[in-house]
């Protein structure tokens, strides 16, 4: 887990650094681009995720004269452009190679799509850390502050509702009858990566629960083995 909450929030991190390098090289392109008109004069084809891509090749005169000719960055099924169309392009002076289409996919596109992927995996890998930092503090603060009560052991599951590399974590319960409301309450432990069934001898297990607040608990298992990194 702590592999894959870091991975997501560094990949994440790095996709959002080069969506704000993009957006930065777009905006410096922009403050010293000249307009002028292009024709498109052929369509490239291309293959992205099972599917064709069309690309528009235009073809414009410079200021000095120079006829250039460029592909579009991006595409699009169906195409946004047809041969021979007139369009609005943006270049500088100094390299008119690199012109690009004035449309709103072809200048921001790159970032807004890196920009989007990339702040999906940095919440996703994030939130993950902040969840875990969280929970670690409540069990922290129960250990330490809540009220110790004995509870009958039960048995050990598998957690199927999470999986990572294809395995299944396993959680152990217990159970205590409520004195003061003859309420019976299960407890479920944290995630365990190992099956601790042979190492449970006993058969009560203590729990740490909040003041009056049975729902707010955190299982003691700290008599189980730790798992070797």
């Amino acid at each position: 887990m702590k592999v894959i909450e870091y991975t997501f929030t560094i990949i994440g991190l790095g996709m959002l650094v080069g969506a704000a390098f993009i957006y930065r090289s777009t905006d410096l392109f922009l403050a010293e681009a000249i307009k002028t008109e292009g024709t498109v004069v052929e369509l490239v084809q291309s293959q992205s995720d099972d599917s064709t891509i069309y690309r528009p090749v235009v073809q414009f005169t410079s200021q000095n004269g120079q006829e250039i000719e460029f592909v579009s960055s991006s595409g699009s099924n169906p195409p946004s452009y047809s041969r021979g169309e007139k369009i609005e392009i943006l270049y500088h002076s100094k390299d008119p190679q690199n012109a690009k289409i004035n449309d709103f996919f072809s200048l921001w596109g790159g970032p807004v799509i890196l920009g989007g992927i990339g702040g999906v995996f940095f919440l996703v890998g994030a939130g993950i850390i902040l969840v875990g930092t969280l929970k670690a503090r409540r069990d922290e603060y129960l250990q330490k502050n809540g009220t110790t009560i004995e509870t009958e052991y039960q048995g050990v599951e598998l957690n199927t509702s999470l999986s990572v590399n294809g395995k299944h974590p396993f959680r152990v319960l217990t159970q205590w009858l409520n004195p003061s409301t003859s309420e019976l309450h299960v407890f479920t432990s944290n995630n365990i990566w190992f099956d601790p069934t042979s190492y449970i001898k006993t058969k009560t297990i203590n729990v740490f629960i909040e003041k009056n607040n049975p729902k707010k608990y955190y299982v003691d298992l700290s008599f189980l083995p730790k798992l070797a990194k």
